[in-house]
């Protein structure tokens, strides 16, 4: 299934949806009338009933400087353009070992590239640009380890027995072909647990770093950055260490309290990284909205500060609201959102596409997210593969193990409303938002473009007054619908 493909309209009960029409700012006082040329808006819907799955609308043409004629039953959405905020690098998800794995062996060549194409491509497909990687393995890989495992009781405090060697059949190729896809595409990678030898329960499994191999952790994630970087798979973004709040029992995790981890960055990974002149970007915290007290304690320590870029989040616990508690105590730190998944317990296709455009891509944006992501990229349809931990996650995509044959699931479309719209350094700029259940936010990209993104979380169509400079317009949006409008 192609996403730009146009859906046909069926005559009758459906619900239309009437152009957006969203001009550009025209330097000119609000008050002046005046007389520009018409614009032409382009926009894309899903349907909670899956009737329309991000398909393409016919386009309108708009009027300029119209009169308000909807009436006090109309929803106002203004889009303001000279109101700015974060500059966004872009979407994406987790290729985690288990996604990395069904992509490589359980597709074909072709329907592989296929996807990857469709996932990747910023031309044809809904160009994903962001991937985050596991650092060594987690509860989705087949098998768990670090890049420098050694036998129970032994030390490698030289780093020996370092080797990427467990990523090399899935991970990095895969990895090469979709930067050759998408060479804007950013990179993170995450820690799940340091090798067993240099925690405090000998094992990948709870525990914490032991002080005395600060340094030599330091060394180890600064060594994965430099090797895949020498594979092609540069990697922009850091995280110290994921959910450094959480010990599971089943599959590698490591507590880290926001006093270590401002000492190990401050005194090891931050001057190591320094003196090597790595371009990569340390962040902290990598977990829930509910405990942003971490991070805070992390960016009080003056030394860890200067060495972290930015703080990155999780949906799992608490409230979006979380990233501009901490975002308005250190503007200069970038904000991400690096995890989120959904999964068998949540099986309503409608429910969960406005769950995650109301709270990841409208949410996490307005509280000034620079790039969104997901958790796996993709999953089978026995919710795996995986080693502990979720045993019922679900991918952006489902790939059935024994044909290949793949699902788009409501995260793909989620993602897609934003990614295939939204390009790397687009600007976000003001929109109304939360008023009669309908979320909005809206980008400017560096061609001019205008993007705005809108959800419906209502049980009854909303008419909608969109005004911009220059005029207001009308649109109808289905209830739990989401759409994307364009134009220039």
């Amino acid at each position: 299934m192609s996403v730009s493909r146009t859906a046909a309209i069926a005559a009758g009960g459906r619900l239309a949806i009437v152009a957006v029409v969203l001009l550009a700012a025209f330097g000119c006082s609000a008050a002046r009338r005046h007389t520009t040329a018409p614009a032409l808006v382009e926009s894309w819907l899903t349907t909670p009933d899956r009737a329309q799955l991000l398909a393409r609308q016919p386009d309108i043409t708009s009027a300029v400087e119209t009169p308000d004629t909807l009436g006090t039953g109309a929803t106002r959405i203004e889009v303001d353009t000279a109101q700015t905020f974060q500059s966004m690098v872009g979407f994406g998800a987790a290729l985690t070992d288990a996604s990395a794995w069904l992509l490589q062996t359980r597709l074909s060549p072709a329907q592989r590239e296929a996807l990857l194409q469709e996932l990747f491509s910023p031309d044809s497909g809904i160009a994903l640009g962001m991937v985050r990687l596991t650092v060594g393995g987690s509860d989705f890989s087949r098998a768990h380890y670090t890049f420098d495992d050694v036998a129970p009781g032994e030390r490698d405090d030289a780093l020996r027995h370092f080797d990427i060697a467990p990523n090399r059949a899935d991970v990095i190729p895969l990895m090469r072909r979709v930067r050759a896809i998408n060479p804007d595409l950013w990179v993170m990678a995450t820690p799940w647990s340091a090798p067993a030898w240099m925690k405090s329960s000998g094992s990948l499994y709870k525990g914490t770093l032991r002080p005395d191999a600060y340094a030599a952790f330091a060394e180890y994630l600064q060594r994965i950055v430099a090797a895949f970087a020498a594979e092609g798979v540069p990697i922009a973004l850091l995280s110290v260490q994921n959910e450094p709040h959480n010990e599971p029992a089943d599959y590698p995790g490591m507590r880290l309290t926001a006093d270590q981890r401002a000492d190990f960055v401050a005194h090891h990974l931050g001057p190591l990284f320094a003196r090597r002149q790595l371009a990569t970007q340390v962040v902290d915290w990598d977990h829930n909205w509910d405990a942003p007290e971490s991070p805070l304690g992390v960016l009080a320590d003056s030394l860890a500060r200067r060495y972290i870029s930015g703080v990155a989040w999780h949906c799992y616990a608490g409230n979006v609201a979380a990233q501009s508690r901490v975002h308005d105590a250190h503007p200069d730190k970038d904000t991400w959102f690096t995890e989120c998944s959904g999964g068998a317990w949540a099986p309503n296709f409608g429910d969960n596409l406005k769950w995650n455009v109301r709270t990841l891509i409208v949410g996490a944006t307005r509280h000034w997210a620079r790039g969104v992501m997901l958790w796996n990229l993709a999953l089978d349809e026995r919710h795996g593969p995986h080693a502990g931990g979720c045993n019922d996650c679900r991918g952006v995509v489902t790939i059935d193990s024994a044909t290949g044959a793949v699902t788009r699931n409501e995260e793909y479309y989620a993602l897609a409303h934003a990614s295939r719209f939204v390009r790397p350094g687009a600007v976000r700029i003001a929109s109304s938002s939360g008023v009669n259940d309908i979320e909005t936010v809206a980008f400017r990209n560096r061609d001019g473009t205008k993007v705005l993104i809108a959800v419906n979380s209502a049980d009854v169509a909303r008419t909608l007054a969109i005004q911009a400079t220059g005029g207001r317009f009308p649109v109808t949006l289905p209830a739990g619908a989401v759409a994307t409008y364009r134009w220039r």
